[in-house]
C-alpha cells in the first residue's frame, strides 16, 4: 500500500507535464527546449539531495564499473521517454498524450520476460508476465480508451498518428529503462543517486537537442524557461523520485511493481482536472465517467491482486490443545 500511495502521489505531480507542455506548444515554444530544458534544470536540485544523503562515491563507482550500460539504459529510460512526449504535445491536447502514456501499465508487464529473478533455490530464472496483473492493467486501460473516446473523435487521422506513436515509444522505453537500471544497481544505490546518474548520463543527448533547437528557433523565451523548471521541480525531481522509491521497493515481486506502475493510470485524471480548472477543458462525458469507474476498479483490483500470498502451517495438535 506504500508503494501504491506513493505512485498516485507520483502520478498528480507527473500530470503537470502534460499540462504543461502543451500551453509551452500553444505559446510557441519548442520541444527541443520542453525536453532538454527539464532535465538541465533537475540537475542542481539532485545534487545537492544525493551529497546531503549518500554522497557520490557510490554513484561514481557504479557508473565507472559499468559506463555503457549506464549510458544505454539512461539514454532508453529518459530520452526514448521524455524526448517523444515532449514532441507529442506540438500535435495533441495533454489529455490524449497523458491517455495514450498510459500503454506503459501494458508494456512494463509485457516486458518482464527480458529480466531475471531469483528463485528460491537460488537459482536465476526469466520473469513470467504476470497474468494477474495484466488483467487488472487491461481493465484501467480500457477505462482510459472511454476516457478518451469523447476527445479522439474530434482530431483527424493523421494529428492521431503523430500524437500517439511517439507516445509509444515513451511508453514501452520508461518502464524498461527503469527496470534495466534497477537490475543493474540491484539496489546498491538509493533512488536519488539513480536518478542523478540516469539524469548526468543522459545529459550529451539533451545537449544535442538543445543546440539543434537553437539553431532552428534560436534560444527560449523566459516564459518557456520558467514554465520548464516548474516541470522540472514537480515532474522532474518530486514525481521522478518518488514513482522510482516506489518501484524500488517492490522491485523483486512482478505482480507489485506491476501494480506501483499501474499508479501512473491516474495521470490522465489528474491531468483531465487540470485542464477543466486552468484551460475550460470540455466537461466529461458518460463514457468519460464509464472510463473514471473502470480505473478506480482497476486499482482496487490491483491492491488486491497483488497482496503476496502468505502460506499458513497447521498446527496438527492445536485442535486437542483448544479442547
Amino acid at each position: 500500500m506504500k508503494g501504491l500511495l506513493l505512485g498516485i502521489i507520483a502520478a498528480f505531480f507527473f500530470s503537470f507535464t502534460f499540462l504543461i507542455n502543451r500551453m509551452m506548444e500553444i505559446g510557441g515554444g519548442s520541444w527541443y527546449f520542453s525536453s532538454s530544458l527539464r532535465f538541465f534544470f533537475m540537475i542542481p536540485f539532485l545534487v545537492l539531495i544525493v551529497w546531503f544523503k549518500s554522497g557520490f562515491s557510490p554513484l561514481w563507482n557504479s557508473i565507472k564499473a559499468n559506463p555503457i550500460p549506464w549510458f544505454l539504459w539512461s539514454f532508453v529510460g529518459f530520452v526514448l521517454f521524455y524526448a517523444p512526449i515532449t514532441f507529442a504535445a506540438g500535435f495533441a491536447p495533454g489529455w490524449l498524450v497523458a491517455g495514450t502514456f498510459q500503454l506503459t501499465i501494458v508494456a512494463g508487464m509485457l516486458l518482464s520476460p527480458l529480466f531475471w529473478q531469483e528463485t528460491s533455490d537460488g537459482l536465476r530464472s526469466r520473469q513470467a508476465i504476470p497474468i494477474r496483473s495484466l488483467f487488472s492493467s487491461l481493465v484501467i486501460f480500457t477505462g482510459v480508451l472511454f476516457i478518451q473516446w469523447q476527445h479522439a473523435t474530434q482530431i483527424s487521422l493523421g494529428i492521431a498518428f503523430l500524437a500517439a506513436f511517439p507516445v509509444i515509444i515513451s511508453a514501452f522505453s520508461y518502464p524498461l529503462g527503469n527496470r534495466k537500471m534497477m537490475e543493474l544497481t540491484d539496489g546498491k544505490l538509493d533512488t536519488f543517486s539513480r536518478v542523478l546518474g540516469m539524469t548526468l548520463m543522459s545529459t550529451p543527448a539533451w545537449i544535442v537537442l538543445f543546440i539543434i533547437g537553437t539553431i532552428k528557433h534560436g534560444l527560449p523565451s523566459s516564459t518557456q524557461v520558467g514554465q520548464t523548471a516548474m516541470v522540472a521541480v514537480c515532474s522532474g525531481v518530486i514525481a521522478t523520485l518518488l514513482f522510482f522509491y516506489a518501484t524500488d521497493l517492490v522491485r523483486k515481486q512482478p505482480n507489485q511493481l506491476a501494480a506501483v506502475e499501474a499508479t501512473q493510470s491516474m495521470e490522465v485524471l489528474f491531468a483531465l482536472g487540470l485542464e477543466l480548472i486552468i484551460i475550460n477543458a470540455i466537461i466529461p462525458s458518460t463514457p468519460a465517467f464509464i472510463g473514471l469507474l473502470l480505473i478506480i476498479v482497476g486499482m482496487l483490483l490491483h491492491s488486491f491482486l497483488s497482496r503476496p500470498t502468505q502460506r499458513i502451517k497447521i498446527d496438527k495438535e492445536l485442535p486437542e490443545k483448544v479442547l
